[in-house]
């Protein structure tokens, strides 16, 4: 957990994104500065069903937290009804006109959430490294698989947080090393070695973390009444549900 940096203009980022299309015209129209996301990621085309590329993949990275109960979206650089039901209730979640369709409003929206890194404003790398020391080295998958999981794992927490009323949350295990799982106890395939499992502490409580993370794009949840589970929550992404909080749902 990070402390909210900063917020950008909306504004300047619109008229950015006007002018990078041609909306404003005029004999002499200064060329625009850069927009506030570019040393991450910035989008030049509204995306809506039927698109795909690398701009909807990197969409769909940092609406993956408003899925459906149970439903992860897909990082697959496809814009189908998912993706799109993910982007409406983004923008519902913020207060933005809703459509299901990508425009200069959510990505002013995700601008103002992002930071140069690509992580989202209130987490960061460091918070999800090894305990070991070892960063995201010595897992069961190569470095940058790591990276990119955890990334993928912050949005989703960034839209967990933000529907449990902007409270901060706490991360108490992100990625392990083979070595350090093994020294904690943890299963030898287990999801922190790819980095696509966290472990959450703190308040809110365990069991609102579990009940709200069945919509924020996780489908793996282990909680109080699992064996282990009754001091943390753990949440990861797999392939089929798996669901065992037993004192909570």
């Amino acid at each position: 957990m990070r402390a909210r940096r900063r917020g950008r203009g909306a504004v300047g980022l619109l008229g950015a994104f006007a002018l990078s299309l041609g909306l404003v015209s005029g004999a002499s129209v200064l060329a625009p500065a850069p927009a506030a996301a570019d040393s991450c990621y910035t989008w030049g085309q509204t995306l809506s069903q039927g698109d795909s590329g690398s701009d909807v993949r990197e969409l769909q990275v940092r609406v993956a937290g408003w899925a459906a109960s149970g439903d992860p979206v897909n990082i697959d650089g496809a814009y189908g009804p998912e993706t799109a039901n993910a982007v409406e209730r983004f923008q519902r979640g913020y207060g933005l006109s809703v459509d299901g369709v990508a425009g200069p409003e959510t990505y002013g929206q995700i601008y103002d959430l992002q930071d140069a890194d690509c992580t989202p404003a209130h987490f960061a790398f460091s918070e999800f490294t090894s305990n070991d020391g070892s960063g995201f080295s010595g897992g069961n998958t190569s470095t940058s698989n790591v990276r990119t999981n955890v990334l993928r794992n912050m949005w989703k927490l960034e839209a967990l947080r933000h529907k449990l009323g902007d409270r901060p949350l706490y991360v108490s295990s992100g990625f392990r090393s083979v070595s350090h799982n093994d020294d904690v106890g943890g299963a030898p395939n287990s999801k922190h070695t790819y980095g696509t499992g966290v472990d959450l502490t703190g308040a809110p409580s365990l069991c609102d973390l579990a009940r709200e993370a069945r919509s924020s794009g996780f489908n793996g949840i282990i909680g109080p009444g699992a064996s282990g589970h009754n001091d943390h929550t753990h949440l990861d992404t797999r392939s089929g549900r798996y669901w065992n909080a037993p004192n909570c749902f």
